[in-house]
């Protein structure tokens, strides 16, 4: 029984530190199953997002080129990869606006 208190305050607890890990910026929105960030297309803009700075390098042909915690990837539109342990994903590109998914 004490175990299993013990296991559901650790998992509140965890959740906790996963949504606060989110930036407080405005361009990061952040739920238990991880974050969304809306970078500009133009201008350089880095989030603090799960504890990592991330930065919208550049985007060319569909595909986004992103700097996770000092770590560069290029990731498609529709894709995923991994960088600095996070699960990144670019789930849209408009001509204002690139969205990324960040999990842990």
């Amino acid at each position: 029984m004490v175990r299993r208190v013990v296991l559901s305050v650790m998992s509140v607890f965890a959740a906790l530190v996963l949504v606060s890990g989110c930036g407080q910026n405005s361009q990061v929105d952040c739920g238990l199953d991880g974050c969304t960030v809306t970078f500009p297309r133009s201008g350089d803009v880095a989030v603090s997002v799960l504890g990592v700075e991330a930065r919208l390098v550049g985007v060319q042909d569909g595909t986004a080129q992103l700097e996770v915690a000092g770590q560069q990837i290029t990731v498609p539109v529709g894709g995923e990869t991994e960088a600095a342990g996070f699960v990144v994903g670019v789930q849209e590109v408009t001509d204002t606006e690139v969205i990324v998914r960040v999990r842990a």
